[in-house]
């Protein structure tokens, strides 16, 4: 089997016993980079000579006998929307062209900490607003599982990155799914950690309250290993849990779930889901009784008002948050030619920086903001989300863990929903609830839709902190899936 087509757990082991080297293996998905990119479009920086740079520095800390984590050597595609000192951070935005931050988000940090080697910079949606990667002004990403069809976004660079064996891991952002829903859609496992469990210091806030970083990867082993890696309490990011951080590895090695009660959300499902997406959840649920879990139906009904209270809360923090691009201190600056005063600049710069999707959610939060309005959307919003996160508690009382499909549909093709964004909001009905609640959710394959031959997601969500629960029942749904295929799902990407 070549390097590419291993696990991260597989390519650790062999640079660990020095039977590859870190270079061998950086160089060997630099080059399925270079073959599949101009189909895929799933990074946007690349830098061959700084990742093997990067590479030979792993291999002289192991030959220096320095004890690193189980993952070191492997390579790894990192969104662009954390810092890193040495490439540039876009949040694939105009207004952050070739901008070079001065310092690395802690994720990054301990991912180098760990000799993890990063490939480079991958698409998104820009500031990581959108679920299909066609808001970035650098293009979109296609799926490789079929080249005319979205990959989920905002994380669709990642997912796409690691579905395409470009990379073995990835790194994503979540905020009202967009781990979970482009893992779905290119058929690879993706997990939101509990609000918290990570680290969001320099990451570039889109909805302060809702992003989390998380893990892709091709198995559920793999993108706990990398779960462990970069999460734990960070004193540089107000929001951290300071807790240790759930057994997860122990539990995807697990993979039993014997005993554990699973409960089936009502509310996701029927009208609006696509007939094969649902005829793969409800196998993946009758698979979870066999293996000797007790399957009970579980009613949310807030979780319907998820949606609408969603899209307010987040364009709220984004207008916000996004603020600081002034034009004034890093970033895009237009007519500054002398004569004009700073706020005819900030104008300029944000109506030529920032994409339209951005400027949607900039002015929706504003007026949610506004003088007359805040109590009736912004606070009505927030108090939806206090009934979500209730009705979350009382149904962690009944059962262990929740689930549904991932996303009502698979992939859609490019452009069907660019000019309908309540379409485009609609992929992410499923996994909103768990942003606004700060739960763990992991979404992991469970076949392909019968319509289209595309892959279809299983998301599993658990209380907060319990992200151990997530890997333990996912495991569980992968080991026994591959042994009645005969393998994982994802062999190779058809349109590859």
């Amino acid at each position: 089997m070549s390097l590419i087509r291993k696990s991260a757990a597989e390519l650790g082991a062999l640079i660990a016993a020095g039977e590859a080297s870190a270079v061998e293996v950086a160089e060997a998905h630099l080059d399925r980079m270079a073959e599949v990119e101009p189909k895929v479009n799933a990074f946007l920086h690349v830098d061959r000579e700084v990742t093997l740079a990067q590479a030979r520095a792993v291999d002289e800390r192991l030959r220096a006998g320095e004890r690193l984590g189980p993952l070191a050597g492997v390579p790894i595609a990192h969104k662009d929307i954390f810092t890193t000192a040495d490439m540039p951070t876009t949040a694939a935005s105009k207004i952050l062209e070739g901008w070079r931050p001065p310092y690395d988000a802690t994720v990054t940090r301990r991912l180098r900490e760990a000799g993890l080697v990063i490939l480079g910079k991958t698409n998104l949606d820009e500031f990581a607003m959108g679920s299909s990667t066609e808001n970035s002004a650098y293009g979109p990403t296609r799926n490789p599982w079929d080249l005319t069809r979205v990959p989920g976004g905002s994380s669709g660079g990642s997912s796409a990155a690691v579905a395409a064996y470009e990379a073995p891991l990835s790194m994503g952002t979540d905020t009202g799914g967009s781990i979970r829903q482009p893992a779905a859609l290119t058929g690879i496992v993706g997990m939101k950690p509990t609000y918290g469990g990570s680290s969001r210091y320099g990451l570039i806030a889109f909805a302060s309250s809702l992003d989390t970083p998380g893990p892709f990867a091709r198995d559920v082993l793999d993108a706990a290993l990398l779960h462990e890696t970069f999460s734990g309490h960070d004193p540089l990011d107000s929001t951290s849990i300071d807790a240790p951080v759930p057994s997860v590895v122990e539990a995807a090695r697990q993979a039993d779930v014997s005993g554990m009660r699973v409960g089936v959300v009502k509310e996701f499902g029927g009208d609006g889901y696509q007939p094969g997406v649902l005829a793969r959840f409800n196998e993946a649920v009758a698979l979870l009784e066999s293996l000797g879990a007790k399957v009970v139906e579980v009613s949310c009904p807030s979780f319907a008002t998820a949606l609408p209270a969603y899209y307010l809360i987040a364009p709220s923090e984004c207008s916000s948050n996004l603020a600081r691009f002034d034009a004034m201190r890093y970033g895009l600056r237009v007519g500054d030619d002398g004569t004009r005063s700073a706020e005819e600049v900030m104008a300029l710069t944000r109506a030529a920086g920032f994409g339209p999707e951005v400027k949607r959610r900039i002015m929706l939060g504003t007026y949610a903001l506004s003088s007359g309005y805040y109590d009736a959307y912004y606070g009505q919003a927030q108090k939806v989300r206090t009934v979500i996160s209730r009705e979350f508690d009382a149904a962690f009382h009944q059962v262990d863990v929740l689930v549904s499909p991932t996303t009502p549909t698979t992939a859609f093709p490019i452009g069907e929903r660019a000019d309908d964004p309540m379409a485009m909001y609609l992929a992410d009905l499923c996994t909103i609830p768990s942003n606004l609640a700060g739960n763990a959710a992991i979404s992991v394959p469970c076949g392909l839709a019968d319509e289209d031959g595309l892959p279809v997601g299983l998301q599993v969500m658990a209380p907060v902190l319990g992200d151990d629960r997530c890997y333990r029942v996912g495991a569980a749904v992968e080991k026994a899936l591959e042994s009645r295929w005969g393998g994982p799902l994802l062999k190779e990407a058809a349109a590859l």
